[in-house]
Protein backbone atom coordinates (compact mmCIF):
# COMPACT_ATOMS: atom_id res chain seq x y z
CA UNK A 1 0.00 0.00 0.00
CA UNK A 2 0.92 3.64 0.14
CA UNK A 3 2.07 3.22 3.68
CA UNK A 4 5.83 3.21 3.43
CA UNK A 5 6.17 2.24 7.07
CA UNK A 6 9.70 1.75 8.34
CA UNK A 7 9.90 -1.71 9.82
CA UNK A 8 13.58 -2.55 9.76
CA UNK A 9 15.81 -4.56 7.45
CA UNK A 10 16.25 -8.23 6.68
CA UNK A 11 18.78 -9.89 8.95
CA UNK A 12 20.72 -12.46 6.99
CA UNK A 13 21.45 -14.45 10.10
CA UNK A 14 17.82 -14.86 11.07
CA UNK A 15 16.31 -17.11 8.44
CA UNK A 16 12.87 -18.67 8.80
CA UNK A 17 11.43 -21.74 7.17
CA UNK A 18 9.52 -21.58 3.92
CA UNK A 19 6.17 -22.10 5.58
CA UNK A 20 6.39 -18.81 7.48
CA UNK A 21 3.93 -16.41 5.84
CA UNK A 22 5.83 -13.48 7.33
CA UNK A 23 9.04 -13.06 9.23
CA UNK A 24 7.53 -12.04 12.54
CA UNK A 25 8.53 -12.35 16.16
CA UNK A 26 5.57 -11.83 18.51
CA UNK A 27 6.50 -10.60 21.95
CA UNK A 28 4.94 -11.33 25.29
CA UNK A 29 3.45 -7.83 25.49
CA UNK A 30 1.48 -8.23 22.26
CA UNK A 31 3.99 -6.08 20.41
CA UNK A 32 5.58 -7.24 17.20
CA UNK A 33 8.99 -6.74 15.66
CA UNK A 34 10.06 -7.62 12.15
CA UNK A 35 13.17 -8.60 10.30
CA UNK A 36 11.91 -6.98 7.12
CA UNK A 37 10.28 -9.55 4.87
CA UNK A 38 11.32 -8.57 1.36
CA UNK A 39 8.30 -10.39 -0.04
CA UNK A 40 6.19 -7.47 1.17
CA UNK A 41 8.21 -4.89 -0.75
CA UNK A 42 8.48 -7.18 -3.77
CA UNK A 43 4.72 -7.70 -3.95
CA UNK A 44 4.10 -4.00 -3.52
CA UNK A 45 6.67 -3.09 -6.17
CA UNK A 46 5.30 -5.58 -8.70
CA UNK A 47 1.81 -4.26 -7.93
CA UNK A 48 2.99 -0.74 -8.76
CA UNK A 49 4.33 -1.94 -12.09
CA UNK A 50 1.01 -3.64 -12.77
CA UNK A 51 -0.88 -0.46 -11.92
CA UNK A 52 1.27 1.53 -14.34
CA UNK A 53 0.75 -0.95 -17.18
CA UNK A 54 -2.98 -1.30 -16.50
CA UNK A 55 -3.52 2.47 -16.52
CA UNK A 56 -2.09 2.89 -20.02
CA UNK A 57 -5.12 2.75 -22.36
CA UNK A 58 -5.17 -0.01 -24.98
CA UNK A 59 -1.81 -1.35 -23.84
CA UNK A 60 -1.23 -4.94 -24.93
CA UNK A 61 1.43 -5.29 -22.23
CA UNK A 62 -1.24 -5.01 -19.56
CA UNK A 63 -1.59 -8.74 -20.25
CA UNK A 64 1.49 -9.11 -18.07
CA UNK A 65 -0.50 -7.96 -15.03
CA UNK A 66 -2.72 -9.76 -12.55
CA UNK A 67 -6.10 -8.47 -13.67
CA UNK A 68 -6.29 -10.65 -16.80
CA UNK A 69 -5.71 -13.90 -14.92
CA UNK A 70 -8.04 -13.82 -11.95
CA UNK A 71 -10.71 -11.96 -10.04
CA UNK A 72 -8.36 -9.71 -8.02
CA UNK A 73 -5.60 -7.33 -9.07
CA UNK A 74 -2.88 -5.11 -7.61
CA UNK A 75 -5.27 -3.18 -5.37
CA UNK A 76 -5.78 -6.15 -3.05
CA UNK A 77 -2.01 -6.49 -2.72
CA UNK A 78 -1.71 -2.89 -1.58
CA UNK A 79 -4.50 -3.12 0.95
CA UNK A 80 -3.31 -6.34 2.57
CA UNK A 81 0.37 -5.33 2.65
CA UNK A 82 -0.71 -2.01 4.14
CA UNK A 83 -2.39 -3.76 7.04
CA UNK A 84 0.66 -5.96 7.60
CA UNK A 85 3.37 -3.30 7.42
CA UNK A 86 1.46 -0.69 9.41
CA UNK A 87 0.60 -3.16 12.17
CA UNK A 88 4.26 -4.15 12.42
CA UNK A 89 5.62 -0.62 12.28
CA UNK A 90 3.12 1.06 14.60
CA UNK A 91 3.29 -1.84 17.07
CA UNK A 92 6.99 -1.10 17.36
CA UNK A 93 6.27 2.59 17.86
CA UNK A 94 3.75 1.76 20.61
CA UNK A 95 6.22 -0.49 22.35
CA UNK A 96 8.92 2.18 22.34
CA UNK A 97 6.99 5.43 22.76
CA UNK A 98 3.36 4.65 23.63
CA UNK A 99 0.01 5.24 21.99
CA UNK A 100 0.39 9.02 21.74
CA UNK A 101 3.30 8.49 19.38
CA UNK A 102 1.29 5.98 17.35
CA UNK A 103 -1.44 8.58 16.83
CA UNK A 104 1.18 11.15 15.84
CA UNK A 105 2.76 8.80 13.29
CA UNK A 106 -0.57 7.84 11.73
CA UNK A 107 -1.65 11.48 11.49
CA UNK A 108 1.64 12.42 9.86
CA UNK A 109 1.40 9.63 7.31
CA UNK A 110 -2.22 10.45 6.48
CA UNK A 111 -1.16 14.08 5.96
CA UNK A 112 1.63 12.99 3.61
CA UNK A 113 -0.79 10.93 1.53
CA UNK A 114 -3.34 13.77 1.57
CA UNK A 115 -0.74 16.27 0.35
CA UNK A 116 0.41 13.83 -2.33
CA UNK A 117 -3.18 13.45 -3.52
CA UNK A 118 -3.66 17.21 -3.90
CA UNK A 119 -0.33 17.63 -5.68
CA UNK A 120 -1.12 14.72 -7.99
CA UNK A 121 -4.53 16.23 -8.79
CA UNK A 122 -2.88 19.49 -9.85
CA UNK A 123 -0.18 17.65 -11.81
CA UNK A 124 -2.76 15.72 -13.83
CA UNK A 125 -4.65 18.94 -14.54
CA UNK A 126 -1.43 20.54 -15.84
CA UNK A 127 -0.68 17.56 -18.10
CA UNK A 128 -4.19 17.54 -19.55
CA UNK A 129 -4.24 21.31 -20.01
CA UNK A 130 -0.89 21.15 -21.77
CA UNK A 131 -2.16 18.48 -24.16
CA UNK A 132 -5.12 20.66 -25.18
CA UNK A 133 -7.29 17.57 -25.65
CA UNK A 134 -10.92 17.70 -24.56
CA UNK A 135 -11.15 13.94 -24.95
CA UNK A 136 -8.23 13.44 -22.57
CA UNK A 137 -9.80 15.88 -20.11
CA UNK A 138 -12.94 13.72 -20.07
CA UNK A 139 -10.98 10.48 -19.76
CA UNK A 140 -8.87 11.83 -16.91
CA UNK A 141 -11.90 13.35 -15.15
CA UNK A 142 -10.23 16.77 -14.95
CA UNK A 143 -12.53 18.63 -17.34
CA UNK A 144 -14.66 19.79 -14.45
CA UNK A 145 -11.50 20.89 -12.63
CA UNK A 146 -10.49 23.02 -15.62
CA UNK A 147 -14.02 24.43 -15.96
CA UNK A 148 -14.79 24.93 -12.26
CA UNK A 149 -11.41 25.00 -10.49
CA UNK A 150 -12.74 26.55 -7.27
CA UNK A 151 -15.52 24.04 -6.69
CA UNK A 152 -13.40 21.08 -7.82
CA UNK A 153 -10.44 21.94 -5.60
CA UNK A 154 -12.74 22.56 -2.64
CA UNK A 155 -14.26 19.11 -3.07
CA UNK A 156 -10.81 17.58 -3.63
CA UNK A 157 -9.74 19.11 -0.33
CA UNK A 158 -12.49 17.14 1.44
CA UNK A 159 -11.71 14.01 -0.63
CA UNK A 160 -14.97 14.08 -2.58
CA UNK A 161 -13.48 14.82 -6.01
CA UNK A 162 -10.58 12.97 -7.59
CA UNK A 163 -9.18 12.61 -11.13
CA UNK A 164 -8.94 9.19 -12.72
CA UNK A 165 -6.56 6.68 -11.14
CA UNK A 166 -6.14 8.72 -7.94
CA UNK A 167 -9.02 7.01 -6.12
CA UNK A 168 -6.79 4.91 -3.89
CA UNK A 169 -5.17 7.89 -2.18
CA UNK A 170 -8.27 9.27 -0.38
CA UNK A 171 -9.09 5.77 0.81
CA UNK A 172 -5.60 5.38 2.25
CA UNK A 173 -5.90 8.78 3.95
CA UNK A 174 -8.94 7.49 5.86
CA UNK A 175 -7.24 4.19 6.66
CA UNK A 176 -4.26 5.92 8.24
CA UNK A 177 -6.44 8.34 10.16
CA UNK A 178 -8.28 5.40 11.71
CA UNK A 179 -5.40 2.95 12.02
CA UNK A 180 -4.41 3.77 15.60
CA UNK A 181 -7.79 2.73 17.10
CA UNK A 182 -7.87 -0.23 14.71
CA UNK A 183 -4.46 -1.37 15.94
CA UNK A 184 -5.54 -0.92 19.57
CA UNK A 185 -8.52 -3.17 18.93
CA UNK A 186 -6.49 -5.77 17.05
CA UNK A 187 -3.93 -5.95 19.86
CA UNK A 188 -6.39 -5.92 22.77
CA UNK A 189 -9.38 -7.77 21.30
CA UNK A 190 -8.08 -9.39 18.10
CA UNK A 191 -10.91 -11.76 17.27
CA UNK A 192 -13.65 -9.30 18.20
CA UNK A 193 -11.99 -6.62 16.09
CA UNK A 194 -11.77 -8.95 13.12
CA UNK A 195 -15.42 -9.91 13.61
CA UNK A 196 -16.54 -6.27 13.72
CA UNK A 197 -14.61 -5.58 10.52
CA UNK A 198 -16.19 -8.62 8.87
CA UNK A 199 -19.68 -7.52 9.93
CA UNK A 200 -19.15 -4.05 8.41
CA UNK A 201 -17.92 -5.72 5.22
CA UNK A 202 -20.96 -8.01 5.14
CA UNK A 203 -23.35 -5.10 5.65
CA UNK A 204 -21.75 -3.29 2.72
CA UNK A 205 -22.35 -6.37 0.54
CA UNK A 206 -25.98 -6.52 1.66
CA UNK A 207 -26.94 -2.84 1.66
CA UNK A 208 -24.39 -1.15 -0.58
CA UNK A 209 -23.17 1.38 1.99
CA UNK A 210 -20.63 3.82 0.58
CA UNK A 211 -19.50 7.46 0.73
CA UNK A 212 -20.65 10.13 -1.77
CA UNK A 213 -18.36 11.51 -4.45
CA UNK A 214 -18.59 14.84 -6.27
CA UNK A 215 -20.18 15.68 -8.65
CA UNK A 216 -21.79 12.23 -9.00
CA UNK A 217 -21.33 8.59 -7.99
CA UNK A 218 -19.67 7.11 -4.90
CA UNK A 219 -16.12 6.30 -3.83
CA UNK A 220 -14.55 3.88 -6.29
CA UNK A 221 -12.63 2.11 -3.51
CA UNK A 222 -15.31 1.92 -0.83
CA UNK A 223 -13.41 2.31 2.47
CA UNK A 224 -16.19 0.54 4.37
CA UNK A 225 -15.52 -2.58 2.30
CA UNK A 226 -11.77 -2.43 1.71
CA UNK A 227 -11.04 -1.88 5.39
CA UNK A 228 -11.69 -5.60 5.86
CA UNK A 229 -8.60 -6.55 3.89
CA UNK A 230 -6.47 -4.06 5.83
CA UNK A 231 -7.74 -5.43 9.14
CA UNK A 232 -7.13 -9.00 7.96
CA UNK A 233 -3.51 -8.06 7.28
CA UNK A 234 -3.08 -6.40 10.67
CA UNK A 235 -4.83 -9.26 12.50
CA UNK A 236 -2.85 -11.92 10.69
CA UNK A 237 0.59 -10.52 11.40
CA UNK A 238 -0.13 -9.71 15.05
CA UNK A 239 -2.34 -12.65 16.06
CA UNK A 240 -3.41 -15.01 13.30
CA UNK A 241 0.06 -16.29 12.44
CA UNK A 242 0.50 -17.63 15.96
CA UNK A 243 -2.65 -19.70 15.64
CA UNK A 244 -2.75 -20.70 11.96
CA UNK A 245 0.86 -20.21 10.84
CA UNK A 246 1.53 -23.81 9.82
CA UNK A 247 -2.03 -24.78 8.96
CA UNK A 248 -2.55 -21.97 6.45
CA UNK A 249 0.13 -23.43 4.18
CA UNK A 250 -0.76 -27.09 4.75
CA UNK A 251 -1.25 -29.25 1.68
CA UNK A 252 -5.10 -29.31 1.74
CA UNK A 253 -5.30 -25.52 2.05
CA UNK A 254 -2.71 -24.92 -0.66
CA UNK A 255 -4.37 -27.40 -3.04
CA UNK A 256 -7.74 -25.73 -2.48
CA UNK A 257 -6.20 -22.31 -3.12
CA UNK A 258 -4.57 -23.49 -6.35
CA UNK A 259 -7.85 -25.01 -7.52
CA UNK A 260 -9.70 -21.75 -6.88
CA UNK A 261 -7.03 -19.81 -8.75
CA UNK A 262 -7.41 -22.22 -11.68
CA UNK A 263 -11.18 -21.78 -11.83
CA UNK A 264 -10.91 -18.00 -11.67
CA UNK A 265 -8.26 -18.10 -14.40
CA UNK A 266 -10.58 -19.94 -16.76
CA UNK A 267 -13.50 -17.63 -16.01
CA UNK A 268 -11.40 -14.49 -16.40
CA UNK A 269 -9.89 -15.64 -19.70
CA UNK A 270 -13.40 -16.41 -20.93
CA UNK A 271 -14.07 -12.65 -20.94
CA UNK A 272 -11.51 -12.32 -23.75
CA UNK A 273 -11.57 -15.74 -25.46
CA UNK A 274 -14.86 -16.61 -27.12
CA UNK A 275 -14.59 -20.44 -27.01
CA UNK A 276 -13.99 -20.31 -23.27
CA UNK A 277 -16.97 -17.98 -22.82
CA UNK A 278 -19.22 -20.54 -24.51
CA UNK A 279 -17.92 -23.23 -22.14
CA UNK A 280 -18.95 -21.34 -18.98
CA UNK A 281 -22.46 -22.49 -17.92
CA UNK A 282 -25.00 -19.68 -17.89
CA UNK A 283 -26.06 -20.42 -14.31
CA UNK A 284 -22.48 -19.77 -13.13
CA UNK A 285 -22.49 -16.42 -14.89
CA UNK A 286 -25.78 -15.49 -13.26
CA UNK A 287 -24.45 -16.56 -9.87
CA UNK A 288 -21.13 -14.71 -9.83
CA UNK A 289 -21.60 -11.61 -12.01
CA UNK A 290 -21.02 -8.75 -11.53
CA UNK A 291 -17.72 -9.19 -9.68
CA UNK A 292 -17.68 -5.75 -8.11
CA UNK A 293 -14.39 -4.02 -7.39
CA UNK A 294 -15.80 -0.98 -5.60
CA UNK A 295 -17.17 -3.02 -2.69
CA UNK A 296 -14.48 -5.74 -2.79
CA UNK A 297 -16.62 -8.58 -4.06
CA UNK A 298 -16.16 -11.77 -1.98
CA UNK A 299 -14.83 -13.56 -5.06
CA UNK A 300 -12.08 -10.96 -5.35
CA UNK A 301 -11.29 -11.26 -1.65
CA UNK A 302 -11.05 -15.05 -1.83
CA UNK A 303 -8.91 -14.86 -4.96
CA UNK A 304 -6.37 -12.60 -3.30
CA UNK A 305 -6.26 -14.74 -0.16
CA UNK A 306 -5.61 -17.78 -2.38
CA UNK A 307 -2.70 -15.94 -4.01
CA UNK A 308 -1.33 -14.98 -0.59
CA UNK A 309 -1.45 -18.61 0.56
CA UNK A 310 0.39 -19.85 -2.53
CA UNK A 311 3.05 -17.12 -2.24
CA UNK A 312 3.52 -17.88 1.46
CA UNK A 313 3.97 -21.57 0.67
CA UNK A 314 6.32 -21.39 -2.30
CA UNK A 315 8.26 -18.11 -1.92
CA UNK A 316 10.59 -18.24 1.11
CA UNK A 317 11.54 -15.03 2.96
CA UNK A 318 15.24 -15.56 2.12
CA UNK A 319 14.72 -16.40 -1.57
CA UNK A 320 18.02 -15.94 -3.45
CA UNK A 321 16.22 -14.36 -6.40
CA UNK A 322 15.71 -11.25 -4.27
CA UNK A 323 19.32 -10.36 -5.08
CA UNK A 324 18.63 -10.27 -8.84
CA UNK A 325 18.66 -6.86 -10.47
CA UNK A 326 15.10 -6.96 -11.82
CA UNK A 327 13.60 -8.00 -8.50
CA UNK A 328 15.75 -5.49 -6.63
CA UNK A 329 14.18 -2.80 -8.80
CA UNK A 330 10.70 -3.96 -7.84
CA UNK A 331 11.69 -4.13 -4.16
CA UNK A 332 13.05 -0.60 -4.31
CA UNK A 333 9.77 0.62 -5.83
CA UNK A 334 7.84 -1.17 -3.10
CA UNK A 335 9.92 0.58 -0.44
CA UNK A 336 8.92 4.00 -1.86
CA UNK A 337 5.30 3.16 -2.61
CA UNK A 338 3.69 6.59 -2.24
CA UNK A 339 6.12 8.42 -4.49
CA UNK A 340 6.10 5.63 -7.07
CA UNK A 341 2.31 5.37 -7.12
CA UNK A 342 1.96 9.08 -7.85
CA UNK A 343 4.66 8.96 -10.51
CA UNK A 344 3.02 5.90 -12.11
CA UNK A 345 -0.30 7.73 -12.44
CA UNK A 346 1.35 10.69 -14.21
CA UNK A 347 3.54 8.49 -16.42
CA UNK A 348 0.59 6.33 -17.48
CA UNK A 349 -1.30 9.47 -18.51
CA UNK A 350 1.69 10.72 -20.51
CA UNK A 351 2.08 7.29 -22.09
CA UNK A 352 -1.58 7.36 -23.11
CA UNK A 353 -1.10 10.78 -24.71
CA UNK A 354 1.89 9.49 -26.67
CA UNK A 355 0.06 6.39 -27.90
CA UNK A 356 -2.93 8.50 -28.95
CA UNK A 357 -1.09 11.39 -30.59
CA UNK A 358 2.04 9.74 -32.00
CA UNK A 359 1.81 5.98 -32.47
CA UNK A 360 -0.15 3.07 -31.04
CA UNK A 361 2.00 0.33 -32.55
CA UNK A 362 3.18 -2.67 -30.55
CA UNK A 363 6.68 -1.20 -30.65
CA UNK A 364 5.42 2.08 -29.21
CA UNK A 365 3.45 0.26 -26.51
CA UNK A 366 6.55 -1.70 -25.56
CA UNK A 367 8.69 1.44 -25.55
CA UNK A 368 6.41 3.46 -23.25
CA UNK A 369 5.81 0.45 -20.96
CA UNK A 370 9.51 -0.38 -20.57
CA UNK A 371 10.57 3.26 -20.30
CA UNK A 372 7.92 3.93 -17.67
CA UNK A 373 9.00 1.04 -15.45
CA UNK A 374 12.65 2.04 -15.86
CA UNK A 375 11.79 5.60 -14.79
CA UNK A 376 9.89 4.30 -11.76
CA UNK A 377 12.91 2.23 -10.68
CA UNK A 378 15.21 5.20 -11.26
CA UNK A 379 12.94 7.49 -9.22
CA UNK A 380 12.73 4.98 -6.37
CA UNK A 381 16.51 4.60 -6.36
CA UNK A 382 17.05 8.37 -6.30
CA UNK A 383 14.49 8.95 -3.54
CA UNK A 384 16.07 6.18 -1.45
CA UNK A 385 19.55 7.61 -1.96
CA UNK A 386 18.42 11.12 -1.04
CA UNK A 387 16.63 9.79 2.04
CA UNK A 388 19.71 7.90 3.22
CA UNK A 389 22.03 10.83 2.59
CA UNK A 390 19.74 13.28 4.39
CA UNK A 391 19.78 11.11 7.52
CA UNK A 392 23.57 11.25 7.60
CA UNK A 393 23.61 15.03 8.18
CA UNK A 394 22.56 16.87 11.34
CA UNK A 395 19.28 18.76 11.29
CA UNK A 396 19.63 22.50 10.84
CA UNK A 397 17.51 25.25 12.30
Amino acid sequence: MLSDCSVGRLNGGNVHRNFAPLTVHPGKDDSVSLDRDLRLDLCRGLALWCIFLDHIPNNVFSWLTLRHYGFSDATEVFMFVSGVTCALSYSGVRRRDGWASVFAHTLLRSWEIYAAFLILTLALAVVVYGSGSDQLADQANVKILLQKPGAALAHAAILMYRPVNTDALPTFVLFHLSFAPVLWGVLKFPNISLLISAVIYALVQLYGWNLPEWPVNQWYFNPLAWQFLVVIGAWWVTQGYRIFGRGIVSQPVVVTAIAYLGVSLVITLSWEIEPLAAAIPSYIARLIYPIDKTDLDPLRLLHFLAIAIVVARFVPPNWRAFARGDLKGAIRCGERSLEIYCAAVVLSLLAGVYLTEVSNSITAQFAVSAAGIALLVLLATCVTWISKRSRQHPKLL
